[in-house]
């Protein structure tokens, strides 16, 4: 199969548009990707956001190959796999609303906390929500995504440009939360810690009761 070229740029386009709408609205991974920025720095931060980033890369090879049993499966069981979602949410809430700041590593200290085990956790908690399979379908259909005959090399393409443009909003995002971490005080972070603790409480609260529904 002959690989066009401006169907091969259409869908690298196509895929970081996808990336970045994915990965644009600070729902609870954005804001643990804030609060782990400005509180241990900008690599902690990044790998946050790329935590999230490879549950999305999951949910769209899922998505592209196995998309007629993962519907139905998630179909079937959307209301115990949505609910216990949003009590994981609810949970890490709750952590970051109650840890002390004071415990923080310092700019010139060794963090506390490893760079894998950020990353493991932004991946489970954003695995914890398989649901976001149907907003990758929207977003296929909206951008008419691979629909047609492609060339393996264009899907590949593809896949790499959808997590390309998350991994650049993530990039951006901490670049620019990290400009702010060196003003912030230890009551001014614990006033962070705070609000991006209820927030997440509150997305993994309407989470709850939009399954109840």
């Amino acid at each position: 199969m002959q690989i066009k070229m401006d169907v091969f740029l259409s869908i690298i386009l196509k895929g970081i548009l996808i990336g970045l709408c994915i990965s644009v609205p600070l729902g609870p991974v954005g804001m643990l990707c804030v609060q782990r920025t400005l509180h241990r720095g900008r690599s902690h931060g990044l790998v946050t956001g790329l935590g999230a980033s490879t549950s999305d890369l999951f949910y769209i090879i899922i998505s592209l190959f196995f998309l007629s049993f993962v519907i139905d499966f998630v179909n079937k069981n959307q209301f115990v796999i949505q609910f216990a979602g949003s009590l994981l949410v609810c949970a890490f809430g709750v952590f970051i609303f109650r840890n002390n700041p004071s415990v923080q590593p310092k700019p010139s200290e060794k963090p506390n906390s490893s760079l894998l085990k950020d990353y493991a956790s932004s991946l489970a908690l954003t695995l914890s929500n398989p649901l976001i399979l149907f907003v990758l379908i929207a977003l296929f259909a909206r951008f008419n995504f691979l629909s047609d005959q492609v060339h393996p090399l264009q899907i590949v393409a593809g896949l790499l440009a959808i997590l390309g443009g998350a991994t650049a909003w993530w990039a951006v995002l901490t670049v620019v939360v990290s400009r702010f971490r060196h003003k912030c005080r230890l009551r001014e972070l614990k006033i962070i810690n705070m609000i991006t603790g209820i927030v997440i409480i509150l997305i993994g609260i309407i989470g709850i009761f939009v399954s109840l529904w």
